[in-house]
């Protein structure tokens, strides 16, 4: 069990060292979540705010005496070593610092990338929160990582790999997953940083992440990540998101010939309903919730869980009603740096996030990504995608449309112009190529 070796680990006199590349409210509170822990220490913080950095050392204990402000790698190393605490404003040279595990907070697809490519190099162990790279470019940095001996996964607490402990559990003990499930708050696919400004400020979070959440962005992306490591399927282009219960989930979410919506078994979804406060209970709806629709043909079994209050059946929810965010991530550290497991990670690239038009857009107009003013991102099936030539949300940003672009219309890879400097697009190309045979898609 993880909690027993981490306490064996500190009284050898032993901790995992952990580098975080992000200090915003996510990197924040994984430093302060590992500070009470044993066996497991945070050694150096990487943020272009360096008050951000220090502050997160600060509120976790950390004395201002312990701490060293640095960009040299060199210095950096001879800190640590010494048992200082390491800040920068660089988070490039944290891979190369005697650290187990990188972590990285930031958010941003490109510097998400960049990020895990450097510590696989470096041999090091890539526990990201950026799942919007992770969509784009999971599937070969996955490779990589296994050619390097290190694991790469997605950070425990978040929405998917919550998802993947659910499919895990069920898919063991041979129940039939009809569809994987996370709620989610009322939906506008035309929000933007400039009408959210005022929500996103009282809940503290920046405008342009806050918009990634209302416009569907942010749950497309998540549950693309569970379709790349569980080998579950969009059953429609954005998916359904119906308003529903937890209790009648089992019954929605179903095929139509039995009274449900789905055209196929075996998908990932959403639910909408209770608002973005609700309180989650069975009867009720599940925002901030995962959940998963499984069915058996057994009578025996069925009988067992009307016994065990989990229904009717013949489908059945198995639910839990939260996710703890940054607050689960070091158990996915601890996994991967002393059993060399991953808490989920992709197969394959199933499922892609497409970029869609919020509005009417114009030659020249430069897309600004997820939760900006021009795009909103969509999943779809991965051979879709690319048949279609179809842009991921993740290269969106800071790019020029070459063509005019209608609202609603997806926005395709000849109607942009590329950054032919992102790592994201170098790893995304060498990984088509990978998966072109797979997929059945030509390059």
């Amino acid at each position: 069990m993880i909690n027993y070796r981490l306490k064996k680990l500190e009284k050898e006199g032993k901790r995992i060292k952990v580098g975080v590349v992000g200090a915003g409210r996510m990197g924040t509170g994984l430093v302060c979540q590992i500070a009470q822990m044993q066996g497991m220490r945070t050694v150096a913080i990487a943020d272009t705010t360096l008050d951000r950095a220090l502050e997160a050392y600060k509120i976790s204990g950390i004395k201002e005496k312990d701490i060293i402000i640095t960009d040299d790698v060199k210095t950096a190393i001879d800190s640590i070593a010494r048992g200082k605490m390491v800040v920068t404003k660089n988070g490039q040279i944290i891979p190369e610092c005697p650290v187990d595990a990188v972590v990285d907070a930031t958010g941003i697809p490109e510097i998400g990338a960049r990020t895990a490519f450097n510590s696989i190099m470096n041999k090091k162990h890539v526990v990201t929160l950026t799942v919007e790279a992770d969509v784009v470019v999971g599937p070969i940095l996955k490779i990589l990582a296994d050619n390097a001996r290190v694991v790469y996964t997605l950070a425990d607490g978040d929405e998917p790999p919550v998802i993947k402990g659910l499919y895990d559990f069920a898919d063991s003990l041979g129940f039939k997953i009809l569809a994987a499930l996370k709620g989610d708050g009322p939906i506008d696919h035309y929000a933007t940083p400039e009408t959210l400004t005022l929500k996103a400020t009282k809940k503290n979070l920046n405008p342009k992440m806050y918009t990634s959440f209302r416009d569907g962005t942010k749950t497309n992306v998540e549950l693309a990540a569970v379709a790349n490591a569980t080998g579950l399927i969009p059953d429609v282009r954005g998916m359904h998101g119906p308003e529903c219960t937890v209790k009648d989930s089992s019954k929605i979410f179903d095929l139509k010939e039995k009274g449900g919506i789905l055209q196929n078994e075996g998908v990932v979804d959403y639910c909408i309903g209770g608002g973005e406060l609700s309180v989650s209970h069975y009867d009720d709806y599940f925002t901030g919730g995962v959940a998963l629709v499984v069915t058996t043909k057994h009578p025996q079994i069925r009988k067992d869980l009307k016994y065990l209050f989990m229904g009717e059946g013949p489908n059945f929810t198995l639910y839990r009603p939260y996710h703890l965010c940054a607050i689960e991530t070091p158990l996915s550290i601890a996994r991967a740096v002393i059993y060399n497991e991953p808490t989920l990670t992709p197969m394959a690239p199933i499922a892609e996030v497409i970029t869609v038009a919020k509005r009417d857009l114009k030659t020249g107009e430069i897309l600004d990504g997820e939760g900006g003013f021009t795009v909103y991102g969509q999943i779809e099936r991965g051979e879709t995608a690319k048949r279609e030539n179809l842009l991921p949300i993740g290269l969106a940003n800071g790019i020029p449309l070459i063509v005019g672009v209608a609202k609603d219309e997806p926005v395709r890879y000849d109607m942009v112009k590329l950054n032919e400097d992102s790592i994201l697009l170098v790893l995304k190309r060498l990984q088509d190529k990978m998966f072109a045979k797979q997929l059945k898609y030509s390059t």
